[in-house]
């Protein structure tokens, strides 16, 4: 069984003193012609695209406003991952530092050598930089999982 095809010709005039006409006529001078092989084709796929769009609008009116949220918080999210990424290292050097710290001490000492920067000691009543860097990654951690969310 063969499908039947039905072709309708339709001619398109378009006014090249009309600013929109002479728009869509240097659109379509200028279209990829590997794309579209035709002119049809070309103003096929452009009504295609602008009919779904004013329809999906009609039934939905904050289309629009949801896709430009949902570009937003991407943007916010790939920026938040961006920070991430550049500060793990320095954290992670830092938290070695701060282990190694007692190590190198011990070696100071028993090499009588002079003390030199080794006091990465706080007093007990003040929070320490390690306390900090995890209460900045759970917030950090909230805050990408409140992105993710939506």
């Amino acid at each position: 069984m063969r499908k039947e095809r039905k072709i309708i010709n339709t001619n398109i005039r378009l006014n090249l003193c009309d600013e929109q006409d002479r728009q869509a006529w240097e659109y379509l001078q200028t279209m990829d012609r590997k794309k579209y092989k035709s002119y049809t084709k070309a103003v096929v796929v452009a009504l295609n695209d602008y009919f779904s769009r004013i329809y999906q609008k009609e039934v939905d009116p904050y289309l629009e406003t949801r896709e430009k949220e949902d570009a937003f918080l991407e943007r916010v999210e790939t920026a938040i991952r961006d920070g991430v990424k550049e500060s793990v290292p320095m954290a992670m050097a830092k938290n070695l530092l701060e282990m190694l710290t007692p190590f190198l001490k011990e070696s100071v000492e028993e090499n009588n050598l002079p003390n030199m920067a080794m006091t990465m000691e706080k007093p007990d009543n003040e929070a320490t930089d390690n306390t900090l860097d995890w209460e900045q990654e759970a917030d950090m951690d909230a805050a990408l999982d409140f992105a993710d969310s939506f």
